[in-house]
Protein backbone atom coordinates (compact mmCIF):
# COMPACT_ATOMS: atom_id res chain seq x y z
CA UNK A 1 0.00 0.00 0.00
CA UNK A 2 1.11 3.51 -0.65
CA UNK A 3 2.18 5.70 2.24
CA UNK A 4 -0.80 7.45 3.72
CA UNK A 5 -3.13 4.84 2.29
CA UNK A 6 -2.72 2.41 5.15
CA UNK A 7 -5.66 2.13 7.44
CA UNK A 8 -5.30 4.23 10.58
CA UNK A 9 -2.44 6.29 9.19
CA UNK A 10 -4.45 9.49 9.01
CA UNK A 11 -3.90 11.94 11.86
CA UNK A 12 -6.72 12.19 14.37
CA UNK A 13 -8.91 15.24 14.01
CA UNK A 14 -10.33 16.74 17.15
CA UNK A 15 -13.42 18.85 16.72
CA UNK A 16 -13.42 21.90 18.95
CA UNK A 17 -16.47 23.98 19.77
CA UNK A 18 -16.88 27.48 18.38
CA UNK A 19 -15.91 30.63 20.25
CA UNK A 20 -19.50 31.37 21.28
CA UNK A 21 -19.72 27.95 22.94
CA UNK A 22 -16.45 28.48 24.79
CA UNK A 23 -16.93 31.97 26.20
CA UNK A 24 -18.77 32.25 29.47
CA UNK A 25 -18.35 34.27 32.67
CA UNK A 26 -15.25 33.30 34.61
CA UNK A 27 -15.03 33.40 38.42
CA UNK A 28 -12.29 35.58 39.91
CA UNK A 29 -9.36 33.91 41.63
CA UNK A 30 -8.63 34.73 45.28
CA UNK A 31 -6.61 37.91 45.70
CA UNK A 32 -3.77 36.42 47.74
CA UNK A 33 -2.33 33.12 46.60
CA UNK A 34 0.88 31.48 47.76
CA UNK A 35 3.70 32.11 45.29
CA UNK A 36 5.66 29.34 43.61
CA UNK A 37 7.39 29.99 40.30
CA UNK A 38 6.09 28.16 37.26
CA UNK A 39 8.26 27.53 34.27
CA UNK A 40 7.41 30.00 31.60
CA UNK A 41 8.02 29.95 27.92
CA UNK A 42 11.07 27.76 27.64
CA UNK A 43 12.15 24.40 26.33
CA UNK A 44 11.09 21.66 28.70
CA UNK A 45 13.17 18.50 28.95
CA UNK A 46 10.59 16.44 30.84
CA UNK A 47 7.19 15.33 29.64
CA UNK A 48 4.11 13.72 31.13
CA UNK A 49 0.92 12.64 29.44
CA UNK A 50 -2.35 13.70 31.02
CA UNK A 51 -5.66 12.33 29.80
CA UNK A 52 -8.63 14.68 30.09
CA UNK A 53 -12.32 14.16 29.63
CA UNK A 54 -14.00 16.14 26.88
CA UNK A 55 -15.50 18.51 29.46
CA UNK A 56 -12.11 19.08 31.15
CA UNK A 57 -10.51 19.89 27.80
CA UNK A 58 -13.39 22.24 27.04
CA UNK A 59 -12.89 24.02 30.39
CA UNK A 60 -9.17 24.35 29.71
CA UNK A 61 -9.86 25.86 26.30
CA UNK A 62 -12.42 28.22 27.84
CA UNK A 63 -9.79 29.35 30.32
CA UNK A 64 -7.30 29.94 27.50
CA UNK A 65 -9.81 32.05 25.61
CA UNK A 66 -10.81 33.97 28.74
CA UNK A 67 -7.16 34.78 29.40
CA UNK A 68 -6.77 35.86 25.78
CA UNK A 69 -9.76 38.19 26.25
CA UNK A 70 -7.86 39.70 29.22
CA UNK A 71 -4.86 40.29 26.96
CA UNK A 72 -2.91 37.23 28.15
CA UNK A 73 -2.06 34.97 25.21
CA UNK A 74 -0.83 31.61 26.52
CA UNK A 75 -1.10 28.01 25.44
CA UNK A 76 -2.83 25.25 27.39
CA UNK A 77 0.47 23.84 28.65
CA UNK A 78 1.37 27.15 30.25
CA UNK A 79 -2.01 27.30 31.98
CA UNK A 80 -1.51 23.78 33.33
CA UNK A 81 2.02 24.62 34.58
CA UNK A 82 0.75 27.77 36.32
CA UNK A 83 -2.16 25.88 37.89
CA UNK A 84 0.25 23.21 39.09
CA UNK A 85 2.55 25.84 40.61
CA UNK A 86 -0.38 27.43 42.47
CA UNK A 87 -1.64 24.07 43.80
CA UNK A 88 1.83 22.96 44.89
CA UNK A 89 2.47 26.28 46.67
CA UNK A 90 -0.86 25.90 48.45
CA UNK A 91 0.09 22.32 49.43
CA UNK A 92 3.44 23.58 50.76
CA UNK A 93 1.73 26.34 52.75
CA UNK A 94 -1.35 24.53 54.06
CA UNK A 95 -0.50 20.82 53.94
CA UNK A 96 -3.53 18.64 54.57
CA UNK A 97 -5.77 21.74 54.62
CA UNK A 98 -4.68 22.75 51.09
CA UNK A 99 -7.19 22.87 48.27
CA UNK A 100 -5.67 19.90 46.46
CA UNK A 101 -5.50 17.76 49.62
CA UNK A 102 -9.13 18.54 50.50
CA UNK A 103 -10.34 17.84 46.94
CA UNK A 104 -8.38 14.61 46.65
CA UNK A 105 -9.51 13.49 50.08
CA UNK A 106 -13.18 14.11 49.27
CA UNK A 107 -12.74 12.35 45.93
CA UNK A 108 -11.18 9.34 47.67
CA UNK A 109 -14.02 9.20 50.19
CA UNK A 110 -16.58 9.22 47.38
CA UNK A 111 -14.90 6.42 45.42
CA UNK A 112 -13.55 4.38 48.34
Amino acid sequence: MAAGGARGSRPRRVSLPGVSELLRPVARAPESEPQRPASGRETHSQKITVYLSASELLELERARLALRAYGIAVDRGRIVREALAVLLADLDADGDRSVVARRLRSGTEQTG
